[in-house]
């Protein structure tokens, strides 16, 4: 049952927070210990003998088996809802859509799943009536495009279906209106438009010791590591699609910066603590909580959250959390165990960093998440309440004021260490 509460980590998960802090626990320690430098060959020898891998059920499918299966669902999920839209044509009925309501009325805090969903509530959309005459064709048109792309397993950008619908002679005023219908997708069929090959910019980035298995056309059953490259790796559709084959990693560490995400990697973070490093650009892609959600869920790793510290930054954690209102019809998006671990505003004081001052617009942005059910207790609030006092806020930049390593060689650790018991 759906409830307007706070109280989303209750005692039921204490398994799960037992063995996320395991995990924990054991990266910490093997960063703790004083070792020796390995040379790059033996470290890579070293991490393969560690590695887990994903264990597959017998009889289980492959991962290009598995990609196509998936295909054949979402098609048949696009054939029955363009199969309503026949069977009204030929009983002479004005065809219609049924949409969930996105209303902020119809937009609840479940108490159990740990996110927003949405209600009870639907609304027709229907070609009788002239006003809705252009959405309704639009949300034709839009299944049509994603039909194809699915079958034909091509990827779109958000932006390329806003251009693509020109070819067609379909009019969008602009981008957001384009946009608003691909959600009007998703909530009738219940499926993320990454699903139907529709994906945003890419600006989230990957690093760390993770074997994948690709699963798009032209690569399939190929495998990448994911620490070849100093850079990261981009998130889009070949690796959000790509099947989790292993790794010696033992937490995720998700920052919201690049800079930082690029200082990480030339710290070998993913060495010193046993980590896969992602870089969310900023509010997480959705294909990246994606990601993130299934780092945790297939190869049971925590997931440990470092933002500015602003509440910004604040948001930016919770949402990896638990979500969003905006896509409440969605249900695959959020990571309810994940940690935020800084940057608090009771950090600004604990370390003296440097800081600027809260624009009305951050103290406005406080007072409005005060009211969200998801800030109504424990850290959350109380974070809030210290950002409201001091009317300050830090970048996680300003650690620099110790030296460009203090964040990685203490702060880090510290948190790490104090993500156990929270």
């Amino acid at each position: 049952m759906a409830k307007k509460t706070g109280a989303a980590d209750g005692g039921s998960r204490n398994n799960s927070r037992r063995r996320n802090n395991s995990r924990i626990s054991s990266s910490s320690r093997s960063n703790s210990k004083k070792r020796e430098t390995a040379s790059p060959a033996n470290t890579s020898a070293d991490t393969e003998r560690k590695k887990t891998t994903v264990t597959k059920k017998k009889g289980a499918v492959d991962a290009v088996t598995k990609a196509r299966i998936k295909q054949e669902e979402i098609l048949g999920n696009l054939k029955e809802h363009g199969s309503r839209i026949y069977e009204d044509l030929d009983a002479g009925r004005f065809p219609k859509f049924s949409i969930p309501s996105r209303s902020v009325g119809n937009i609840v805090f479940d108490d159990e799943i740990r996110q927003y969903i949405l209600g009870n509530a639907t609304s027709l959309r229907s070609s009788r009536n002239s006003a809705q005459l252009r959405s309704f064709t639009q949300l034709m048109w839009l299944t049509f495009f994603a039909n194809r792309l699915t079958q034909e397993k091509k990827s779109s950008t958000l932006r390329d279906v806003y251009y693509s619908s020109q070819a067609f002679a379909i009019e969008f005023d602009n981008q957001a209106e384009s946009d608003n219908i691909i959600v009007d997708l998703e909530a009738i069929t219940s499926r993320p438009r990454e699903d139907f090959h529709i994906f945003p910019e890419e600006r989230s980035t990957i690093f760390g010791d993770l074997d994948v298995e690709y699963t798009i056309p032209g690569y399939e059953g190929k495998t990448m590591n994911l620490s070849n490259h100093p850079d990261g790796y981009s998130i889009g559709p070949s690796l959000t699609t790509a099947e989790l084959a292993g790794t010696s990693a033992e937490i995720v560490i998700a920052i919201e910066k690049g800079g930082l995400f690029t200082r990480f990697v030339e710290e070998q973070i993913d060495k010193k603590f046993k980590s896969i490093i992602v870089n969310t650009g900023g509010q997480a892609p959705r294909s990246t909580r994606t990601l993130l959600k299934r780092l945790h869920e297939e190869l049971g790793l925590p997931v440990i959250i470092l933002t500015d510290g602003d509440v910004y930054g604040e948001h930016i954690a919770m949402v990896i959390k638990s979500g969003s209102a905006n896509a409440a019809h969605l249900r695959e998006l959020t990571v309810p165990d994940a940690k935020w671990v800084g940057v608090w505003a009771t950090d600004i004081e604990k370390y003296d960093l440097p800081t600027i001052p809260m624009t009305e617009s951050d103290i406005k942005r406080c007072h409005d998440l005060k009211n969200d059910p998801r800030y109504s207790y424990g850290i959350w609030r109380k974070e809030l309440d210290v950002f409201l006092r001091l009317k300050r806020k830090a970048e996680l930049e300003a650690f620099s004021k110790y030296g460009l390593t203090n964040i990685t060689d203490k702060y880090l650790p510290q948190k790490l260490e104090l993500a156990k018991s929270l």
